[in-house]
């Protein structure tokens, strides 16, 4: 194109002459061409300068999403810093956090002689250990037949005791369980909250120690038997096991089978109250009914120590299966929890304070429980002693 613009220049000023100046080449191209190249190019300008202006913006816009979860995560972080401060009331330095349950072990292997038929063989059934324990307490057994110095050792490492359910009711046995009640008196008279706890056997001796009369006891018909707990008009619960139960739980006991009876013998209402030794002791919580429609007394509190008895069993509900009769509900559990808890509430406000050692050597743990749950009745598993 521009030779031949060149050629028709260069034939035109031949003819025209209206001016012999050299055209420069630069200048060679039409208006109307250079117009549509300026035109051109100004659009590649627009374009160039528009996408320049968008890169700042998109950058910034890429700086700012990536940014701003840093910056969130940052603050979101110095929340949960200042959140976790430790911000922990200081424990009550006059309750003891570390509680020992003593339980005083019974006659024989828990099984009529089938897993043990030494003469001096003794048994804890391990569902009293796991009753204690499921309320934050250790156990340290107690051996009824062991030596007497032994025995007050072992009393000076705990916080409280556990009389457990069985069969005997006199010899050594009887005299073991009323030298351990003096002390625990004793412990309360001279200022430490000592509490005991007596479970269906243990009910049944201390009612013929502080009556003075080992006939007192009658018979009843509460084997094997879940039943209900009636609560006694007009006593207050205040203070005792049952200040804990939420209110609806305390409404089910006296409807539903939520406890478990397991007993020969007893005493009724009538004969505790009209004797002057347990009246003065013990006031009635509540009473249940046996299989023949006799009423017995079923729960008592101490008036003025930290003792509480049970006719019926509340460490079964949780962890004994052998019998279909014991209460395994949802309430049942509920019941044997708060039971605990109120016993071990009671041993932290205890004083005595023994050497981490001497509870460390004599812990049941240093003692393992037998399994015989096979059989399907009596206990599932029994620590024995020899």
């Amino acid at each position: 194109m521009a030779s031949d613009l060149l050629s028709n220049s260069s034939t035109n000023s031949s003819a025209t002459e209206t001016s012999n100046l050299e055209i420069p080449q630069r200048n060679l191209v039409p208006a109307a061409s250079h117009s549509r190249y300026a035109d051109s190019w100004n659009y590649l300008w627009i374009a160039l300068m528009i996408s320049l202006s968008k890169e700042p913006s998109l950058a910034r816009a890429e700086e700012s999403t990536s940014v701003a979860p840093i910056q969130l995560e940052l603050e979101l972080a110095e929340d949960y810093r200042s959140a976790s401060v430790p911000r922990c009331i200081e424990p009550d330095r006059k309750l003891n956090f570390r509680p020992v349950i003593g339980i005083l072990s019974h006659p024989g292997d828990g099984a009529s002689g089938r897993l043990n038929n030494a003469s001096n063989a003794s048994y804890i059934a391990a569902s009293y250990v796991k009753f204690v324990e499921s309320a934050g307490s250790r156990v340290i057994p107690l051996i009824y037949n062991e030596p007497p110095e032994v025995l007050y050792e072992k009393l000076n490492m705990v916080n409280g005791i556990l009389l457990t359910g069985g069969r005997a009711k006199s010899g050594l046995y009887y005299e073991t369980v009323k030298v351990i009640f003096k002390k625990v008196l004793e412990k309360n008279d001279a200022g430490d909250h000592f509490p005991l706890y007596a479970i269906c056997l243990g009910l049944e001796l201390l009612t013929m120690i502080i009556s003075k009369d080992t006939d007192i006891l009658e018979e009843f018909d509460a084997t094997d038997q879940a039943s209900t707990l009636d609560f006694v008009r007009n006593s207050s619960i205040e203070g005792t096991v049952f200040q804990r139960f939420p209110s609806d739980l305390l409404k089910k006991l006296s409807t539903d089978c939520l406890v478990m009876q397991n007993h020969h013998y007893g005493i009724s209402p009538g004969k505790l109250l009209a004797n002057p030794y347990l009246s003065s002791f013990f006031k009635v919580l509540t009473t249940s009914t046996d299989r023949d429609n006799e009423v017995y007394v079923s729960t008592v509190q101490a008036r003025n120590y930290p003792i509480t008895a049970f006719q019926w069993h509340p460490e079964k509900n949780a962890f004994e299966w052998g019998l279909s009769t014991i209460p395994h509900s949802d309430d049942a559990i509920q019941v044997t929890q708060h039971v605990a808890n109120f016993f071990v509430s009671e041993a932290r406000k205890s004083l005595n304070r023994p050497s981490a050692r001497e509870v460390l050597d004599n812990l049941i743990y240093n003692h393992s429980p037998t399994y015989c749950g096979r059989a399907g009745r009596g206990y599932d598993e029994v620590y024995i002693f020899t």
